[in-house]
């Protein structure tokens, strides 16, 4: 790899207290395909989206805050791998939405 190639590599900011929540949140989502129902993952990640949610208001972060709040009816459902699949997307994006958030894009 040249010096330049090295500048062209995306960057991942650091993780903070919300990108922790975002990681822990999808790896628990995850983990609901081997098991879609484990009632103690699904209250695992109600309590992270709800943190996440707090850590968005604090931050002004609206659109994360849908995101979570669509989630959170998504966690309460009956399990089903629909709702296991919209749960890992709605993590992916989350995730995003905090990238887009640290890098300075939004």
């Amino acid at each position: 790899m040249t010096p330049s190639d090295h500048s062209r590599a995306p960057r991942v900011p650091p993780l903070d207290r919300l990108g922790q929540l975002c990681t822990e949140g999808k790896d628990a989502a995850l983990y609901l395909w081997q098991v879609p129902t484990d009632s103690e993952a699904r209250e695992r990640i109600v309590t992270i989206l709800e943190a996440i949610g707090g850590e968005a208001e604090t931050r002004r972060r609206r659109e994360m805050g849908r995101v979570v709040n669509e989630l959170l009816v998504a966690a309460r459902a009956t399990p089903s791998p629909q709702q296991v699949d919209l749960l890992v997307a709605g993590f992916d994006r989350l995730i995003k939405l905090w990238q887009a958030a640290r890098s300075g894009l939004m």
